[in-house]
Protein backbone atom coordinates (compact mmCIF):
# COMPACT_ATOMS: atom_id res chain seq x y z
CA UNK A 1 0.00 0.00 0.00
CA UNK A 2 1.36 3.50 -1.15
CA UNK A 3 0.71 6.08 1.99
CA UNK A 4 2.27 8.90 0.11
CA UNK A 5 0.18 12.09 1.22
CA UNK A 6 -1.92 10.15 3.49
CA UNK A 7 -2.38 11.36 6.85
CA UNK A 8 -1.75 9.61 9.68
CA UNK A 9 -1.53 10.44 13.60
CA UNK A 10 0.69 9.74 16.18
CA UNK A 11 0.00 9.88 19.88
CA UNK A 12 2.99 10.22 22.50
CA UNK A 13 5.08 11.51 19.26
CA UNK A 14 7.86 13.26 20.92
CA UNK A 15 10.60 10.70 22.00
CA UNK A 16 10.55 6.81 22.04
CA UNK A 17 8.62 4.78 20.26
CA UNK A 18 6.51 7.17 18.88
CA UNK A 19 9.28 9.19 17.31
CA UNK A 20 10.85 6.31 15.75
CA UNK A 21 7.83 4.97 13.79
CA UNK A 22 7.16 8.72 12.72
CA UNK A 23 10.66 9.26 11.34
CA UNK A 24 10.28 5.84 9.19
CA UNK A 25 6.44 6.64 7.77
CA UNK A 26 7.95 9.90 7.00
CA UNK A 27 10.41 8.61 4.41
CA UNK A 28 7.55 7.84 2.65
CA UNK A 29 5.83 11.26 1.97
CA UNK A 30 3.30 11.17 4.12
CA UNK A 31 1.33 13.60 6.41
CA UNK A 32 1.76 13.51 9.92
CA UNK A 33 -0.22 14.81 12.70
CA UNK A 34 1.84 14.77 16.03
CA UNK A 35 0.63 14.56 19.12
CA UNK A 36 2.02 14.80 22.70
CA UNK A 37 1.23 16.95 25.74
CA UNK A 38 3.35 19.68 25.30
CA UNK A 39 3.95 20.10 21.37
CA UNK A 40 7.27 21.68 22.18
CA UNK A 41 8.97 18.50 23.08
CA UNK A 42 8.11 17.38 19.39
CA UNK A 43 10.32 19.83 17.41
CA UNK A 44 12.98 17.37 17.16
CA UNK A 45 10.70 14.84 15.62
CA UNK A 46 8.96 16.84 13.59
CA UNK A 47 11.93 18.26 12.04
CA UNK A 48 13.27 14.96 11.24
CA UNK A 49 10.05 14.11 9.68
CA UNK A 50 10.01 17.14 7.38
CA UNK A 51 13.68 16.80 6.55
CA UNK A 52 12.53 13.13 5.46
CA UNK A 53 10.13 14.73 3.37
CA UNK A 54 6.47 14.36 5.37
CA UNK A 55 4.14 17.45 5.71
CA UNK A 56 3.58 17.56 9.64
CA UNK A 57 1.57 19.38 12.11
CA UNK A 58 2.23 19.44 15.81
CA UNK A 59 -0.49 19.09 18.22
CA UNK A 60 -1.05 19.66 21.98
CA UNK A 61 -3.25 17.29 23.76
CA UNK A 62 -3.94 14.88 26.67
CA UNK A 63 -5.14 11.63 25.20
CA UNK A 64 -7.05 11.26 28.61
CA UNK A 65 -9.33 14.06 28.04
CA UNK A 66 -11.90 13.47 26.03
CA UNK A 67 -12.45 17.25 23.94
CA UNK A 68 -9.07 17.23 23.67
CA UNK A 69 -8.69 14.48 21.72
CA UNK A 70 -11.89 15.44 19.37
CA UNK A 71 -10.26 18.84 19.17
CA UNK A 72 -6.58 17.17 18.02
CA UNK A 73 -7.80 15.02 15.30
CA UNK A 74 -10.10 17.82 13.65
CA UNK A 75 -7.23 20.34 14.07
CA UNK A 76 -4.91 17.41 12.34
CA UNK A 77 -7.48 17.01 9.68
CA UNK A 78 -8.33 20.26 8.55
CA UNK A 79 -4.47 21.17 8.70
CA UNK A 80 -3.13 18.01 6.70
CA UNK A 81 -6.55 16.83 4.52
CA UNK A 82 -8.65 13.23 5.31
CA UNK A 83 -7.46 10.61 7.94
CA UNK A 84 -6.06 7.10 7.22
CA UNK A 85 -3.57 6.37 10.12
CA UNK A 86 -3.48 6.49 13.72
CA UNK A 87 -1.59 4.84 15.65
CA UNK A 88 -2.47 4.99 19.01
CA UNK A 89 0.98 4.82 21.19
CA UNK A 90 0.61 7.55 24.05
CA UNK A 91 1.70 5.71 27.57
CA UNK A 92 3.24 5.40 30.71
CA UNK A 93 4.25 2.86 33.79
CA UNK A 94 3.41 3.54 37.06
CA UNK A 95 4.94 -0.06 38.84
CA UNK A 96 4.69 -1.71 42.30
CA UNK A 97 3.45 -4.82 43.75
CA UNK A 98 -0.22 -5.16 44.38
CA UNK A 99 0.34 -5.71 47.66
CA UNK A 100 3.95 -5.75 49.36
CA UNK A 101 4.98 -7.47 52.97
CA UNK A 102 8.19 -7.32 54.53
CA UNK A 103 9.24 -10.15 57.27
CA UNK A 104 5.51 -10.25 57.72
CA UNK A 105 4.71 -6.67 57.73
CA UNK A 106 2.58 -4.86 55.58
CA UNK A 107 4.65 -2.37 53.75
CA UNK A 108 2.43 -1.01 51.01
CA UNK A 109 -0.02 -1.49 48.16
CA UNK A 110 -0.55 -0.14 44.81
CA UNK A 111 -2.33 3.13 45.13
CA UNK A 112 -5.33 3.80 43.44
CA UNK A 113 -3.94 6.96 41.79
CA UNK A 114 -1.27 4.55 40.28
CA UNK A 115 -3.39 2.11 38.89
CA UNK A 116 -6.25 4.68 37.52
CA UNK A 117 -3.00 7.28 36.19
CA UNK A 118 -2.11 3.98 34.04
CA UNK A 119 -5.72 3.00 33.18
CA UNK A 120 -6.44 6.85 31.94
CA UNK A 121 -3.67 6.88 29.50
CA UNK A 122 -2.65 3.20 28.70
CA UNK A 123 -6.65 2.03 28.15
CA UNK A 124 -8.95 5.24 28.06
CA UNK A 125 -6.49 7.18 25.94
CA UNK A 126 -6.57 4.26 23.64
CA UNK A 127 -9.77 3.92 23.44
CA UNK A 128 -10.73 7.61 22.74
CA UNK A 129 -8.40 8.14 20.27
CA UNK A 130 -9.38 4.50 18.14
CA UNK A 131 -13.03 5.68 18.62
CA UNK A 132 -12.05 9.30 17.07
CA UNK A 133 -10.05 8.04 14.44
CA UNK A 134 -12.62 5.42 13.05
CA UNK A 135 -15.39 8.49 13.06
CA UNK A 136 -13.69 10.62 10.74
CA UNK A 137 -12.01 7.32 8.67
CA UNK A 138 -15.55 6.02 7.98
CA UNK A 139 -16.94 9.99 7.30
CA UNK A 140 -13.87 10.17 4.95
CA UNK A 141 -14.97 6.67 3.08
CA UNK A 142 -11.20 5.82 2.31
CA UNK A 143 -10.99 3.13 5.30
CA UNK A 144 -7.77 3.46 7.06
CA UNK A 145 -5.21 1.91 9.15
CA UNK A 146 -5.33 1.76 13.26
CA UNK A 147 -2.43 0.19 15.53
CA UNK A 148 -2.86 0.30 18.89
CA UNK A 149 0.69 -0.30 21.07
CA UNK A 150 0.19 -3.18 23.30
CA UNK A 151 3.69 -4.87 25.42
CA UNK A 152 4.92 -8.46 26.15
CA UNK A 153 3.70 -7.22 29.76
CA UNK A 154 -0.21 -8.35 28.14
CA UNK A 155 0.81 -11.54 29.30
CA UNK A 156 1.31 -10.47 32.94
CA UNK A 157 4.57 -8.79 34.55
CA UNK A 158 5.58 -8.96 37.86
CA UNK A 159 5.08 -5.58 39.50
CA UNK A 160 2.99 -4.23 36.75
CA UNK A 161 -0.55 -5.24 37.28
CA UNK A 162 -1.75 -1.70 36.25
CA UNK A 163 0.15 -1.79 32.91
CA UNK A 164 -0.13 -5.36 32.02
CA UNK A 165 -3.86 -5.06 32.39
CA UNK A 166 -3.86 -1.72 29.93
CA UNK A 167 -1.58 -3.62 27.66
CA UNK A 168 -3.75 -6.75 27.56
CA UNK A 169 -6.59 -4.15 27.05
CA UNK A 170 -5.58 -2.45 23.81
CA UNK A 171 -4.43 -5.60 22.36
CA UNK A 172 -7.90 -6.95 22.56
CA UNK A 173 -9.64 -3.63 21.41
CA UNK A 174 -7.44 -3.93 18.32
CA UNK A 175 -9.19 -7.31 17.63
CA UNK A 176 -12.92 -5.99 18.41
CA UNK A 177 -12.26 -3.02 16.08
CA UNK A 178 -10.78 -5.08 13.12
CA UNK A 179 -14.08 -6.60 13.45
CA UNK A 180 -16.59 -3.81 13.74
CA UNK A 181 -14.47 -1.86 11.31
CA UNK A 182 -13.44 -4.08 8.61
CA UNK A 183 -17.13 -3.64 6.99
CA UNK A 184 -16.00 0.17 6.45
CA UNK A 185 -12.50 -0.51 4.89
CA UNK A 186 -10.63 -0.03 8.05
CA UNK A 187 -7.81 -2.53 9.58
CA UNK A 188 -6.74 -2.68 12.80
CA UNK A 189 -3.90 -4.22 14.81
CA UNK A 190 -1.44 -4.14 17.44
CA UNK A 191 2.20 -4.27 17.86
CA UNK A 192 3.78 -5.90 21.65
CA UNK A 193 7.15 -4.99 22.11
CA UNK A 194 9.40 -6.37 24.84
CA UNK A 195 12.30 -4.89 25.55
CA UNK A 196 12.82 -1.71 23.43
CA UNK A 197 16.26 0.94 23.91
CA UNK A 198 14.23 3.65 24.21
CA UNK A 199 15.43 6.61 26.07
CA UNK A 200 13.97 4.89 29.44
CA UNK A 201 15.70 1.97 29.17
CA UNK A 202 18.96 3.81 27.90
CA UNK A 203 18.84 5.26 31.50
CA UNK A 204 19.03 2.22 33.74
CA UNK A 205 22.23 1.15 35.44
CA UNK A 206 24.14 -0.68 33.48
CA UNK A 207 23.64 -3.86 35.57
CA UNK A 208 20.01 -3.69 35.26
CA UNK A 209 20.33 -3.74 31.36
CA UNK A 210 22.78 -6.68 31.48
CA UNK A 211 20.00 -8.22 33.26
CA UNK A 212 17.16 -7.71 30.94
CA UNK A 213 19.18 -8.66 28.04
CA UNK A 214 20.34 -11.91 29.53
CA UNK A 215 16.55 -12.62 29.72
CA UNK A 216 16.10 -12.22 25.43
CA UNK A 217 16.80 -15.53 23.90
CA UNK A 218 18.20 -13.56 21.01
CA UNK A 219 20.23 -12.18 23.12
CA UNK A 220 20.28 -7.93 22.53
CA UNK A 221 17.21 -5.72 23.34
CA UNK A 222 15.63 -4.13 20.31
CA UNK A 223 15.57 -1.45 18.92
CA UNK A 224 13.01 1.41 18.62
CA UNK A 225 13.54 1.54 14.34
CA UNK A 226 12.74 -2.11 14.45
CA UNK A 227 9.25 -1.30 16.08
CA UNK A 228 8.85 1.32 13.60
CA UNK A 229 9.46 -1.27 10.87
CA UNK A 230 6.35 -3.27 12.29
CA UNK A 231 4.10 -0.80 12.07
CA UNK A 232 5.32 -0.32 8.27
CA UNK A 233 4.77 -3.71 7.67
CA UNK A 234 0.99 -2.61 9.15
CA UNK A 235 0.52 -0.08 6.30
CA UNK A 236 1.88 -1.66 3.55
CA UNK A 237 0.41 -5.15 3.77
CA UNK A 238 -3.46 -5.09 2.94
CA UNK A 239 -3.97 -8.60 4.02
CA UNK A 240 -3.15 -7.92 7.50
CA UNK A 241 -5.86 -7.14 10.05
CA UNK A 242 -7.35 -8.05 13.70
CA UNK A 243 -3.49 -9.47 14.73
CA UNK A 244 -0.39 -9.11 17.46
CA UNK A 245 3.05 -8.82 16.33
CA UNK A 246 5.01 -9.62 19.28
CA UNK A 247 8.38 -8.37 18.71
CA UNK A 248 10.38 -9.76 21.62
CA UNK A 249 13.35 -11.17 20.60
CA UNK A 250 11.54 -14.81 21.33
CA UNK A 251 11.00 -13.50 25.41
CA UNK A 252 8.06 -15.37 25.49
CA UNK A 253 7.34 -18.35 23.22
Amino acid sequence: MNIENKTIVITGAARGLGAAMAKRLATHKCKLGLIDLDKDNIADTASACEAAGAEVTCVSADVTKEDDVINSYAQVVSDLGPLFGSINNAGITRDGLLVKFKDGEFVKRMSLEDWQAVIDLNLTGVFLCGREAAQHMIEGQSGGVIINISSIARHGNFGQTNYSATKAGVQSMAVVWAKELSKYGIRVNSIAPGFINTEMVAGMPDHVKESLTKMVPTGRIGEPDEVANAAEFIFMNEYFSGRCIDLDGAQRL
